[in-house]
């Protein structure tokens, strides 16, 4: 497995298995806030079905994304792949220690973000597509995105970001759910001014626009 040290000499090389429109934007835009070299391959989903191709699925026994390889190492969860990237090769930086008191906002958010938000989007296609036999399934799952809306507002209406005044991997997490999922699941976000802003912040970021500029081409993720 490749040395830490070596990011520094730029021999490090994660080749990072990308599909279209998914959670595996956060592993790009990580590696482009962390200044790694990294290989991207990048897949596009069935224009009928929206599924990953047979080439992506067969990387991993689940087949989704995001997918990484590192010197023998395959991995997927986003999770665990910023988890082993920050670990790795991250050199301390984009993550909150113990000792700092923003570390319970780092814990909260970094888990919010596939915790309560995905499932909570996810419920909501469900129920997209089986809204004239499951009524019940759309009002839960708005309730529940309401609820998560008006929490992360109420964080940003008093942090410059969700761990607190830096960028964290916090952010690289929860940006996705707000951003990317809502093409699958579309929401208003005019009644979150805070939220707006935030997304105008990581918008302007330089390593941002890099990684969305190579991993979506032909998509950007809407930022207000």
């Amino acid at each position: 497995m490749a040395d830490p040290e070596s990011v520094e000499e730029g021999i490090v090389l994660l080749v990072v298995h990308h599909l279209g429109i998914s959670q595996s934007e956060r592993i790009v835009w990580l590696c482009e806030e962390l200044g790694l070299p990294y290989e991207l391959r990048r897949y596009d989903r069935d224009p009928q079905t929206m599924l990953a191709p047979p080439a992506f699925k067969a990387l991993t026994p689940m087949g989704v994304a995001p997918v990484i390889e590192d010197s023998g190492v395959v991995l997927s969860e986003s999770g665990a792949v910023i988890d082993y990237i920050l670990a790795r090769y991250g050199q301390g930086r984009l993550v909150v220690g113990p000792a700092s008191p923003d570390y319970p906002e780092y814990l909260f958010w970094y888990h919010f973000a596939n915790g309560t938000m995905l499932p909570a989007g996810a419920k909501v296609l469900a129920a997209q597509v089986m809204q004239s036999d499951h009524p019940f399934l759309v009002a839960s799952g708005n309730a529940r995105l309401d609820k998560a809306y008006d929490v992360i507002e109420a964080r940003l209406a008093e942090a410059t970001f969700f761990a607190g005044a830096e960028l964290t991997a916090a952010d690289v997490m929860m940006v996705w759910p707000l951003t990317s999922l809502r093409a699958f699941a579309p929401r208003d976000l005019a009644p979150y001014p805070h939220l707006r802003a935030y997304l105008q912040r990581i918008g302007a970021r330089p390593a941002y626009q890099a990684a969305v500029a190579k991993a979506e081409p032909e998509f950007r993720p809407p930022l207000g």
